[in-house]
């Protein structure tokens, strides 16, 4: 008898941890569909927004406001984590996907520039500065809740669930894209079909923000009695080699992902004549491997540590990035392979990163501690990977652009040798603020 209530109590005990972060990665699914909305559909977006031009430039000034959306995250990885360690992970979950929705809404109802000229790109650049703010503090604030709310030793396969809920929003985009793509006509597209992912979105963000009103905030959270004023400036004055670190271990992991999980469907169309519905199909079989990768991979960041994985993936882009460049041609089949392997790569860090950096800081200031830090790398280097490539590639040095990632997870690399193994520390006892 006893021996089943405490069997019933273990269950209810893992329904109990499930149900919140099943609730927090609905919202960030729906907050990351609104943003990779912009990319997916920035083909689309460039005549809409500005003077008539050819594609490759409308692509290029799309993409520079997309860049612009990655200025804000900064500030909004400061804004939104502060208000995280101070008023609490469910609160600021709710606020990041208030401010994607609105930004959302916004491109949705926009103007063309045929109809109001220069305010066009103006609203563009205002929506993209709301997701850019909101995504700034969404990715800490998310990943500071699934850890704290995970038991100990189960923070990496918890923590997949991050990447498993961003991936998602991608691939649903990705899957409307494909839909619009095949019902509508190029005209209708134009006309009123690019509206339609941003209004969906806009709408699926309010729904998010809805059932994140009913998370319970962490226990680790609420233990906390003393919460600084301005986390950000006491993780700057406290703990600048852990933010330096946290630095270091985004500078390869944010290019390669905005890089290959991101733009590369659109790069093989603009650079080698792949088909869009095949390069979206392509990029829709890699998503659902790397999701179903996922859990596997955080389970091996519990059992075997954090830092293997991470140096897996370090070393591996380091060395494999040219050769992932070189396969690419026309063929959407070279596009999957080579999504599928960079990836798969790529999850050795999703899994265990987002729980490596939340480790090195206390309570009381680890949103702060890693959202600034990694909002600030993400909007250098991320936000600017498309337009760089596209760049390079007009100029006639796409050569260069593999090179420039092979470097910069060297850098990351040298990061991941000098971090020490965090996977067993109790997150309540880290470091005093």
């Amino acid at each position: 008898m006893n021996t089943l209530a405490a069997e019933t109590d273990r269950v209810s005990m893992r329904r109990d941890r499930l149900r919140p972060v099943l609730a927090a990665s609905i919202g960030n699914a729906m907050e990351w569909f609104d943003w990779g909305a912009f990319v997916t559909f920035a083909a689309l977006l460039g005549p809409q927004f500005y003077p008539a031009g050819d594609a490759t430039t409308n692509v290029l000034q799309t993409l520079s406001v997309f860049a612009v959306g990655f200025l804000f995250r900064p500030l909004g990885g400061a804004l939104i984590g502060a208000y995280c360690d101070r008023n609490g992970r469910s609160a600021a979950l709710r606020l990041s996907l208030l401010m994607m929705a609105g930004g959302s809404l916004l491109i949705a109802l926009a103007p063309p520039y045929r109809t109001v000229g220069v305010l066009a790109p103006v609203l563009l650049v205002v929506a993209r500065a709301l997701q850019g703010l909101s995504a700034g503090g969404e990715g800490a604030a998310m990943s500071t809740y699934v850890n704290e709310i995970a038991p100990r030793g189960r923070r990496g396969l918890y923590s997949s669930a991050v990447y498993i809920s961003t991936t998602l929003g991608t691939l649903v985009a990705t899957l409307l894209a494909l839909l619009l793509h095949n019902t509508l006509s190029p005209a209708q597209l134009g006309s009123w079909g690019w509206r339609v992912p941003f209004a969906l979105g806009a709408l699926l963000a309010l729904y998010g923000w809805y059932l994140r009103g009913r998370m319970r905030e962490t226990p680790v959270f609420d233990a906390v009695r003393e919460r600084p004023r301005n986390p950000a400036r006491q993780v700057l004055r406290a703990h600048p080699r852990t933010a330096a670190r946290v630095v270091g271990f985004t500078l390869g992991a944010t290019v390669v992902y905005y890089t290959f999980a991101s733009y590369l469907p659109l790069y093989a169309q603009l650079r080698y004549g792949v088909p869009a519905n095949a390069a979206l199909w392509a990029a829709v079989v890699a998503q659902v491997v790397f999701m179903a990768a996922l859990p596997l991979f955080g389970m091996a960041a519990d059992r075997f540590g954090r830092r293997p994985l991470l140096l897996v993936f370090g070393c591996g882009f380091a060395c494999l990035s040219p050769l992932l460049f070189g396969l690419l041609s026309g063929s959407a089949v070279r596009l999957g392979v080579v999504m599928v392997a960079a990836l798969l790569l790529f999850g050795c860090y999703a899994a265990a990163a987002p729980s490596a950096t939340l480790e090195m800081f206390p309570t009381a200031l680890r949103s702060s501690g890693v959202g600034l830090p990694y909002a600030l790398t993400v909007a250098l280097f991320g936000g600017t990977a498309p337009y760089l490539i596209e760049y390079l590639s007009e100029h006639g040095h796409a050569n260069w652009y593999p090179w420039y990632v092979v470097v910069l997870c060297l850098i990351s690399t040298v990061s991941f040798l000098r971090y020490r193994e965090t996977k067993d520390v109790d997150l309540a006892a880290v470091g005093e603020v």
